[in-house]
C-alpha cells in the first residue's frame, strides 16, 4: 500500500527567550490536526518518548557477522567465471531465439510476486547495512513515520518496531499541559527524524517546554507554496497487516495482571545480567485468585514473587509468553513508574505491557516471538469471533461514534441497537480495519483512522491460509470422532480421524480448554511438524475442533462473548 506524506518543515526542538519548544510538523495530505500547550513535567515526557523511540529501532533479529571483504573476493571470481559461462550461452541463446516466433510471455503476476520479494529482501539486507554504518539513512527507509492522535482527553502516539514485533504507545493525558490553544482533535502522522531524538535529550525541568503540532503548516499547504517537503511511502504487505493485527488482539478480551515497579525492576535486572544458553526462554506467571503474582524467568527457574499485587482474576491458571529481550526498552522508564500492569492473551500469544508514569502511559505489545511477527501466526484466529461481520453491523457501531470519539464498551451497547455480542464482534472487525483501537489503560474504545483513507479487508490481507482450508475441508472431509472426553480440570480430550479424497487420511489428537482454544495438539501434517502450535493450529487441528463445535453448536457468537466476554 502507499501512502503520500507531504511536511512543512523537518520537526524538531527550538530555543527560545522563555525556553523549548518541541514542534512536531503534521502530515499535511490528512486532516488538519493540531495542539499546543506546555509540560508540566519535561522530564517524563523526555524519558517516556525516549522509550517510545527505543521501540522504533527495536531490531533483533539475528544478524550475521560481517564476512563482506571475503564475499567481495567470492563475488569477484563468481563474476569472473560467470563471464566465461555468459559468453558461451549468450551466443546459443539468440541462435535459438532467431528459430523462434515472438510470443507473449506467461507468467507475467508470478514473475511480479517474485521480483516483489526480490525487492523488500533487498531493502532489507540494504537496511541492515545502514542500521550499522549510517543510521540517519536508514531511518529514512523506515516504513511509516510514528502515528500520533489528538482526542479530547489525551494525545497519543502510535509506532512499529523495525522488525515489526513490537508495537509501542506513548499515551500523554491532557492534565499534564498548564495550558492549551489551537486544537484541532484528529490522527496524523508526524515527521520523525533521527536528530529529533537527540533533542528530545535537552528537555530540563528548570525551563518551560511547550509542545506543539504545528497548525501554520496547513495554512501553507492553502497557499499553493511549494516549501513542504512531499514523500512517497510504499508499506510492505507485512508492515500494513501487522500493526492491524495488532489493533485487532488488543480488542480481545485479556487477563489483567498487575506488576509492582519493584517488581518489573526485577525481572528487567536479572535478564540484563543474565543470558540464557538453552531453551525454555519464556516469562511464565503462574496466577492464582488471592495470591501474590508469581512471575518465573525459564530456564532458570528464577521466580519473582509480587507480594504487594494479588491476583484477582476469576480461575487460576498458568500463562507463558516469549519476546522478554525486547523489554529492556522499558528500562528507561523505571524511574519515573508508578506500577504496571501485563495483559495477556494465553500462551504464546501476544502480551502488552503498560506502565503508569503520572499523567502518562506506555504500552508495550510483544509478540510471541521476534521472527514469527503478528502476520505469521493462525493463533489468533482461534480467539476471533466466529461469525460474518455485515456493512450493517460495522455502520452502527462506527455511527456511534460520532458524537464522542472516546466510549466505553457500555456505553457502545446501551446506544446501539445490536447485541453485546455483535457489538463486541463488530469492535474486533474495525480494530482489524484500522477504525478503532482500544485503550487498554483506560478500559475505553477510541475512533482513530491509522491510514488517510479506510482500510479493506483485502488491504489488510484475509485469514491465515491454514484457517482458509480448515473451511475447505468441513466441506468435503469426513469425520470420525474416537474419543471425547471431559477432564476433571475442564480440558476437553479430542481423538479423530479425517477422510479426505484429496490429502488422504488423518488421525490427529487434541486438547481443547474451556475457552475454545486449542492448548496441544498431535498431528503428522508438515505444517504442524514444522511448527507445532507456535504458529497456529494446522487446517486439520482446526477443522476437527470447528466439526465439533457444530456438532454440539457451541460455535456461536453468543457462545463467544460468554466465554471471552464474561
Amino acid at each position: 500500500m502507499q501512502i503520500d506524506l507531504a511536511y512543512r518543515r523537518r520537526s524538531g526542538v527550538d530555543r527560545g527567550p522563555a525556553g523549548l519548544a518541541i514542534a512536531l510538523s503534521p502530515n499535511l495530505r490528512r486532516d488538519r490536526v493540531s495542539f499546543d500547550g506546555v509540560l508540566r513535567e519535561p522530564l517524563r515526557f523526555r524519558e517516556a518518548v525516549s522509550a517510545l523511540h527505543e521501540i522504533v529501532i527495536s531490531d533483533l533479529r539475528y544478524k550475521p557477522r560481517d564476512k563482506s571483504t571475503y564475499e567481495a573476493f567470492q563475488a569477484a571470481e563468481q563474476q569472473r567465471r560467470q563471464a566465461i559461462y555468459t559468453g558461451a550461452t549468450r551466443a546459443k541463446r539468440d541462435e535459438i531465439k532467431a528459430k523462434q516466433p515472438l510470443v507473449m510471455p506467461d507468467g507475467l503476476e508470478g514473475r511480479f510476486r517474485t521480483a516483489r520479494k526480490q525487492y523488500w529482501r533487498a531493502r532489507q539486507k540494504y537496511s541492515n547495512y545502514l542500521l550499522m554504518h549510517d543510521r540517519e539513512l536508514w531511518r529514512l527507509l523506515m516504513p511509516c513515520d510514528p502515528v500520533m492522535t489528538v482526542a479530547p482527553d489525551s494525545l497519543f502516539f502510535e509506532c512499529f518496531s523495525a522488525d515489526e514485533s513490537s508495537y509501542g504507545c506513548l499515551s500523554v493525558s491532557r492534565e499534564a499541559f498548564k495550558r492549551e490553544d489551537a486544537v484541532s482533535l484528529g490522527t496524523t502522522n508526524v515527521d520523525y527524524t533521527w536528530p529529533l531524538y537527540e533533542h528530545f535529550q535537552t528537555l530540563r525541568s528548570y525551563r518551560e517546554t511547550r509542545f506543539t503540532i504545528d497548525p501554520q503548516g496547513f495554512d501553507v499547504a492553502t497557499t499553493g507554496t511549494d516549501s513542504h517537503r512531499e514523500e512517497k511511502v510504499d508499506l510492505p504487505n507485512s508492515w500494513l497487516r501487522g500493526f492491524m493485527q495488532l489493533q485487532s488482539a488488543m480488542s480481545l478480551p485479556m487477563r489483567r495482571v498487575p506488576v509492582s515497579r519493584e517488581g518489573l525492576y526485577n525481572v528487567l535486572a536479572f535478564l540484563r545480567r543474565h543470558k540464557a544458553a538453552r531453551s525454555p526462554r519464556a516469562v511464565r506467571f503462574e496466577l492464582m485468585p488471592g495470591q501474590p503474582v508469581r512471575i518465573v524467568l525459564e530456564p532458570w527457574e528464577q521466580p519473582i514473587e509480587l507480594h504487594s499485587t494479588p491476583y484477582d482474576g476469576p480461575r487460576g491458571e498458568t500463562i507463558r509468553v516469549w519476546g522478554r529481550d525486547r523489554l529492556r526498552v522499558l528500562a528507561r522508564t523505571l524511574p519515573i513508574t508508578d506500577s504496571a500492569d501485563v495483559y495477556l492473551l494465553g500462551n504464546g500469544l501476544p502480551s502488552f505491557w503498560v506502565t503508569q508514569m503520572g499523567d502518562m502511559r506506555l504500552t508495550l505489545g510483544l509478540s510471541g516471538w521476534t521472527t514469527n511477527d503478528w502476520t505469521a501466526a493462525s493463533a489468533l484466529t482461534q480467539l476471533m469471533p466466529p461469525t460474518e461481520i455485515n456493512e450493517v453491523m460495522l455502520t452502527a457501531v462506527a455511527a456511534a461514534f460520532k458524537s464522542d470519539p472516546v466510549r466505553t464498551f457500555d456505553q457502545l451497547t446501551s446506544s446501539i441497537d445490536l447485541p453485546p455480542a455483535k457489538v463486541a464482534a463488530s469492535l474486533n472487525r474495525l480494530a482489524l480495519l484500522g477504525q478503532v483501537i482500544h485503550d487498554l489503560p483506560h478500559s475505553v474504545y477510541r475512533w482513530r483512522q491509522v491510514m488517510p483513507v479506510p482500510l479493506t479487508a483485502e488491504q489488510v490481507g484475509g485469514d491465515d491460509k491454514e484457517t482458509v482450508e480448515a473451511r475447505v475441508l468441513i466441506g468435503r472431509a469426513k469425520f470420525d470422532i474416537t474419543r471425547d472426553e471431559v477432564s476433571r480440570t475442564g480440558m476437553r480430550l479430542i481423538e479423530a480421524s479425517i477422510n479426505d479424497r484429496f490429502d488422504g487420511n488423518r488421525k490427529v489428537e487434541m486438547v481443547i480448554d474451556g475457552d475454545g482454544r486449542i492448548t496441544r495438539g498431535q498431528c503428522k501434517c508438515s505444517h504442524h511438524f514444522t511448527g507445532g502450535l507456535r504458529r497456529g493450529p494446522c487446517r486439520h487441528l482446526q477443522a476437527v475442533r470447528n466439526h465439533i463445535n457444530a456438532m454440539t453448536k457451541t460455535d456461536t457468537l453468543d457462545s463467544w462473548y460468554q466465554s471471552f466476554w464474561n
